[in-house]
């Protein structure tokens, strides 16, 4: 009996010594929902090339304005995560959800990384993992090629735990893939504007949750 209340009072002043070794205003990872994109402006994120990423009404706006490629990347690092978004493919559109990423420095030019497509046009693999330097990793089902809506809103869902990836589109899962050759396992989160000149996309209620 008392070695059993021992233990609970050492469990217990563990935990409350973990929120004072987390920053500031920071919560435990798994705890809750965190705002990525606040509405406003492109606080937390770093533009990554030469293309037009601007905020109006509450909509992040990725336009390219050259043939290069063109991201909009977090300041920090994540490693394992679910992020939640909705997107519109503006005509031609093309652009990924891009994880565990690392530029050349001062370029566009990806050196690790892989994304959850997105594309509107049906057929091109939305919610597949494309990257590491491998091409296609993963992508859905034939019968959820549809699933994607052409300039309407479309909510998305991914998760990166690990070396496990998940997608889900407009309530679909579209992937769930443990990937045995996984290269990389931390780094950031980037928007892609495909190369062309032809993308336009836009973003909004871009929340991020911490996996342990």
């Amino acid at each position: 009996m008392k070695r059993s209340l021992c233990t609970a009072l050492l469990c217990a002043a563990a935990a409350a010594l973990l929120p004072a070794q987390l920053p500031k205003g920071a919560r435990p990872p798994g705890e809750d929902w965190v705002q990525l994109f606040n509405g406003k402006d492109l606080s937390g994120w770093n533009v990554v090339g030469k293309e037009e990423w601007t905020v109006s009404d509450g909509v992040l706006i990725g336009r390219a304005v050259t043939k290069e490629y063109g991201y909009l990347e977090t300041a920090k690092d994540y490693r394992n995560f679910q992020l939640s978004l909705k997107f519109k493919c503006i005509g031609t559109g093309n652009s990924g959800v891009y994880f565990h990423t690392r530029f050349k420095p001062g370029t566009a030019d990806v050196s690790q990384g892989a994304q959850f497509e997105i594309d509107c046009t049906i057929g091109r693999h939305t919610g597949g993992v494309y990257g590491f330097g491998r091409a296609w990793i993963v992508w859905p089902a034939p019968e959820n090629e549809t699933v994607v809506r052409q300039n309407e809103w479309n909510e998305m869902l991914v998760t990166v735990n690990g070396n496990r990836y998940i997608s889900r589109l407009n309530g679909v899962q579209m992937v769930d893939f443990t990937d045995p050759r996984a290269p990389f396992l931390t780094g950031t989160i980037a928007l892609q504007l495909h190369s062309g000149g032809d993308g336009h996309m836009q973003f909004r209620d871009i929340w991020i949750r911490e996996l342990p």
